[in-house]
Formats: C-alpha cells, sequence, structure tokens
C-alpha cells in the first residue's frame, strides 16, 4: 500500500527537499503542496493524504491552527510536525492541537522515511531531543498533573490500563499481547477512552496517561 503524503512548509526548497528525500522510497508518495496553514487545510481536503508534513512557524494561519482544524475532521490523515525548533511549549502545543508527532527538519533522511511510515500505521512518532524536552516539561506541569488525574478518574480500571499502554507508545496488538485481550477488543477500548477524555489521537492520549503518572510511560523516539 502506498502512503499518500501532504508536504507544508512556507520554503518551497525545504518541500523539494522533502520531495526528494520521499520520493526514493517505493511505497511512498508526495500528493501535494502548500505553504502556509490556510492552503494545508484546504489541500489536507482535496488530496486526502495519509500523512501531512506540517511546519509550524508559517506566516498567515500557522502550522499550530492548521494542525488543529485538520485534527477536527472525520478520519483525519496523521499530522507530524516537522521544525528547526525543538522547544518544549512548540511540542507540547502541536501534540495538544492533534498532531501525531513531532519531528525535527535535520532528521536524517532514511529515519524521516521509516517515520513517516510510522505515522502512517497510527503510532507516535517523535525526536528523541523533542522526546526528553516534553517529558521535562510534563514534569514541571503540576496543574496539568492534576487535570490529567482528574479525567482518568471517569476511566474504568481496563480502560485505565489501555490508557497506560497507550502512554507506553504500543500499538493496538501490543496492547492485545500485554493485557491478554483481542485486537477487536482492543480497539473498542482505545475508541472508549479517546472518547472519555476528548482526545483527538493515540499521542494525545499518551500525554495524559504520563501527566497522570500511569505507569512507565514513555513516548519512545520511532513511534510504538
Amino acid at each position: 500500500m502506498t502512503v499518500r503524503v501532504l508536504l507544508v512548509d512556507d520554503e518551497p526548497m525545504v518541500c523539494a527537499h522533502l520531495r526528494t528525500i520521499l520520493g526514493e522510497a517505493d511505497d511512498l508518495e508526495v500528493v501535494g503542496e502548500a505553504h502556509d496553514g490556510a492552503a494545508a487545510v484546504e489541500a489536507s481536503l482535496r488530496y486526502r493524504p495519509d500523512v501531512v508534513l506540517m511546519d509550524l512557524r508559517m506566516p498567515g494561519v500557522d502550522g499550530l491552527t492548521a494542525i488543529e482544524r485538520i485534527a477536527r475532521r472525520p478520519s483525519a490523515p496523521a499530522v507530524v510536525a516537522l521544525t528547526t525548533f525543538d522547544a518544549d511549549h512548540y511540542v507540547l502545543r502541536a501534540l495538544r492541537a492533534g498532531a501525531a508527532g513531532f519531528l525535527l527538519k535535520s532528521t536524517p533522511p532514511e529515519d524521516l522515511v521509516e517515520l513517516v511510515r510510522v505515522a502512517a500505521d497510527g503510532h507516535t512518532v517523535m525526536s528523541a531531543a523533542a522526546t526528553r524536552r516534553l517529558l521535562a516539561s510534563a514534569e514541571r506541569r503540576e496543574s496539568g498533573r492534576d487535570q490529567a488525574r482528574a479525567l482518568v478518574e471517569g476511566l474504568t480500571d481496563r480502560e485505565a490500563e489501555v490508557l497506560t499502554c497507550l502512554g507506553e507508545g504500543l500499538s493496538n496488538a501490543g496492547i492485545a499481547a500485554r493485557l491478554c485481550l483481542s485486537e477487536a477488543t482492543v480497539k473498542g477500548y482505545v475508541s472508549r477512552v479517546l472518547d472519555k477524555l476528548q482526545c483527538a489521537n493515540r499521542t494525545q492520549a499518551g500525554l495524559i496517561a504520563y501527566e497522570a503518572g500511569l505507569g512507565p510511560t514513555t513516548l519512545p523516539p520511532g513511534g510504538g
């Protein structure tokens, strides 16, 4: 199956560079480009990509706003924030807006190709540097922790176990093996957890798991 990718960056040269890198993979196809956030939202509707690589800092409608608008759509693509900056507040804002991950533009080409595939499969993708900053920032946020714990209190014991697994970046298959459940049952639990927590995707749920202190949760650099 070919993964359809939309590139969003206000620098055409960056899009050209990304197109060259992704074009080396037989299973990836760049279906379009956009150069600001408003155009990105329109292009995501027109081209229906599986993955959007989204720059965060753009004139007009920025990448964070575009991520939030795209994430609201039914069957939204996986949006991965791609930027030269790894400041913790940008990581958190991108994830809370609905991003499926966060990569630096300095990510090696071979890693970028593989992580696009990982994002298309529905898993979290994040650079190691961004992960360290994210976890350090989340640990400092006492108010966020209290809010996360309040949200988790509304889950059943089994749903909390599933949320803990999401916080570790596990796939549905991984959760099924961990909890001795079928993948179909896990899929149902994941849907209920996302609905109860009002999360757009698994990444946001995993962040809540971390902030609530559910188990040894981490967000692995290569997805889960």
